[in-house]
């Protein structure tokens, strides 16, 4: 089981006031972005505006340069603060350099279901970094923010993604036709592999 925060600091579902904690373990710390540090921001603009990111992602609304980040990281501590996300910024744990991003999104307390993301930044791959992030913000969405379903979808092809999911527990589902933009276009689309996993299920080891 991996290690978050106490019991006590459990932020209650549909909170709009409890801020996200931080999550310790599997040598990483997750703790909220800050839109307004130069660090966060920086590495934030790293990671969105990557080419291996860009080949699999195709945000509607692209982050260019640091105001583009602090306008995007804004809108998204809006969001935690109505409990619609929880958006993590994965650090190391000794030496606290950034090492990507997991979030759960979409969060709707009415189905207690959400929507899981992650990337990581081009130095940070190759160490299991998005797996171990995955596997502490999935824990503390389940035992924490009481959510009964996380969905995991990614770009047909993406097998990283595919494998990380598939080793913390996200069950492949089925292909959704036409789900996501194609790469770099807003006009065309392409077919997604949907994974997901229940509070129910047995964590994998």
């Amino acid at each position: 089981m991996s290690d978050t925060s106490d019991k006590s600091d459990a932020i209650p579902a549909g909170s709009e006031t409890v801020p996200l904690p931080d999550l310790r373990g599997r040598g990483l710390v997750l703790r909220p972005w800050r839109p307004d540090a130069e660090a966060d921001l920086d590495a934030y603009l790293r990671g969105l505006s990557d080419p291996e990111f860009l080949r699999w992602n195709t945000p509607s609304i692209l982050v260019k340069d640091l105001a583009d980040a602090r306008v995007s990281l804004r809108a998204r501590s809006e969001n935690v603060s109505r409990g619609t996300e929880a958006a993590f910024c994965v650090t190391d744990e000794e030496t606290g350099a950034i090492l990507g991003h997991v979030g759960i999104n979409n969060i709707n307390d009415t189905m207690s279901v959400a929507l899981v993301g992650y990337w990581t930044l081009p130095e940070a791959r190759g160490r299991g970094v998005a797996r171990r992030a995955l596997a502490l913000a999935t824990d503390w969405a389940f035992r924490y923010r009481g959510l009964h379903r996380l969905e995991l979808g990614h770009a047909l092809g993406h097998d990283v993604s595919c494998r990380i999911g598939e080793a913390v527990g996200f069950r492949y589902e089925g292909t959704l036709r036409d789900a996501m933009f194609a790469e770099g276009r807003h006009d065309a689309f392409r077919d997604v592999h949907l994974h997901g996993r229940l509070t129910t299920d047995e964590a994998p080891v």
